[in-house]
């Protein structure tokens, strides 16, 4: 199979993490018989410092040409002083609206190899903990009209009935191939926007009987997922709901610099990340971890290529690099080995290969 992988390192740790994901695809590729092809682009501060703006065209018509995009973190405090209109950050959502990517998967996986880096007692995730978080991405408050007077401001919630209903199949799609339960979070004893969520999930439920369905307001939800996480699959919500509960969710699992992330539209293209941010204070210095972002290639591998086989072999790396005890700082424990960057990527490629 041939593909072109669109990459944009970006600022701080980015060029560092996805310099060692470039590897173990390179790694799959090989093993597997693939030929990938990559372009380099920029985003972010670093775009900021060339070309004055946070994405440039070219970027972005280039990564919407390509089959895939790997993001590594945009920003950091050298850009903090700038207009908000050209703020680092603005790239991941002209990026996201640019390529119509409407669908963000967090997923939240605890490795039993890091179990004690949970912040929950032991009993409420022994066994495991394994949550997948589907995210609407283009619309609601973050996207709706905006504006302030000289005492007031307001930000305004919307959605329509389509928007609803393709992320809600894409929740469902996904549930069908992990355990067939899918928790919709929204406030509809308040909000509009809220009950037609409620009312577009319910009729899309009717297509997916297989799947049980349960509702949660927000507050509730937030209180269950630290209370209770075990009880949950797959996690359907708007856009700041879904911001906020995904990383409460990640949390849970002790590491942030472990999580990767995709953020899907209708076709199999998609723009993959880990969640974590830019770290600047340790760029380029051998300490960052790349695990996320390599298992955002696991990702890619799944959810664009439909390479299942492949996806397993870059997770089941990963699994094998944390069994045999190696560990950056961010991860690390006493009697654990640890390691750099280049050491964890090393590590990684060797267990595919």
């Amino acid at each position: 199979m041939k593909f072109t992988v669109a990459l944009i390192p970006g600022d701080g740790i980015g060029p560092d993490i996805v310099k060692e994901a470039v590897r173990v695809l390179d790694a799959v590729a090989l093993t597997y018989g693939h030929e990938v092809t990559y372009k380099h682009l920029i985003a972010g501060g670093e775009a900021i410092d060339q070309t004055g703006q946070p994405l440039p065209e070219e970027t972005l018509k280039e990564a919407s040409s390509s089959d895939a995009v790997l993001l590594g973190a945009v920003g950091g405090p050298k850009w903090d002083n700038v207009p908000s209109s050209l703020r680092p950050e603005k790239a991941l959502l002209g990026l996201r609206g640019g390529m119509g990517l409407f669908c963000n998967l967090r997923p939240a996986l605890l490795y039993s190899q890091l179990a004690d880096a949970c912040p929950l007692r032991s009993e409420l995730v022994e066994g495991g903990l394994d949550v997948m978080v589907v995210r609407e991405l283009t619309g609601g408050i973050y996207f709706g009209k905006r504006g302030r007077s000289e005492d007031g401001a307001y930000d305004t919630m919307s959605y329509t009935k389509s928007e609803i209903e393709r992320i809600a199949r894409k929740a469902f799609e996904i549930a069908m191939k992990r355990k067939k339960k899918v928790t919709s979070v929204d406030k509809a004893n308040i909000l509009e926007t809220s009950r037609l969520w409620r009312a577009t999930v319910e009729e899309v439920a009717k297509d997916y009987p297989e799947v049980e369905l349960n509702h949660l307001y927000v507050d509730n939800a937030s209180m269950q997922l630290v209370r209770n996480p075990k009880q949950f699959d797959v996690i359907l919500t708007e856009n700041m709901f879904g911001d906020i509960l995904s990383d409460e969710a990640s949390m849970i699992t002790g590491s942030i610099g472990m999580l990767p992330s995709a953020s899907l539209r209708s076709d199999s293209f998609g723009m993959y990340e880990p969640i974590h941010g830019s770290a600047p204070d340790i760029a380029g210095q051998d300490k960052a971890n790349p695990l996320a972002t390599i298992l955002s290639v696991a990702m890619m591998l799944r959810y664009t290529f439909s390479l299942q086989k492949e996806a397993d072999a870059v997770e089941e790396a990963v699994r094998k690099t944390l069994d045999d005890g190696w560990r950056t700082a961010d991860i690390f424990s006493e009697g654990t080995k640890l390691c750099g960057t280049r050491a964890m990527g090393d590590a990684v490629v060797s267990n595919i290969r």
